[in-house]
């Protein structure tokens, strides 16, 4: 709750570089740093670390909503690594994505969670 009511107050920020891989970071703290970057409307670049953590579909789904906030991104570094997101979470991590039109950049990181492909715009569970 703290970081992401910190980060709220830097509504000037143009870069943010955040590195939080195995901080046992569940929901409710993605819900506090979605919430938290979604009012820094002037950042340009990203690079959210949150490999490691339990934030699950629910929590990609604040992290869409507070990304999705940020219209004038040009890169997004985004690594999500072992968070067992599925199809909904990459679902609404893609909606949040899809809105920062400004984007030039992207790296995009969910190892470890399901086997999700993207095609045509449409997500695919491989897993069965």
């Amino acid at each position: 709750m703290y970081l992401g009511e910190s980060i709220a107050k830097c509504v000037t920020l143009t870069s943010l570089d955040l590195n939080l891989y195995d901080n046992c970071i569940d929901v409710n703290g993605a819900k506090y740093l979605g919430e938290g970057i979604a009012k820094c409307i002037s950042l340009t670049s990203l690079d959210l670390d949150l490999s490691v953590n339990s934030i699950g579909d629910k929590g990609a789904k604040y992290l869409g909503e507070g990304i999705a906030k940020c219209v004038t991104l040009t890169s997004l570094d985004l690594d999500l690594s072992g968070n067992s997101i599925g199809n909904n979470g990459a679902k609404y991590l893609g909606e949040g994505i899809a809105k920062c039109v400004t984007l030039t950049s992207l790296k995009l990181k969910v190892i470890g969670s399901l086997d999700i492909w993207a095609n045509s715009g449409n997500i695919i569970d491989h897993n069965g």
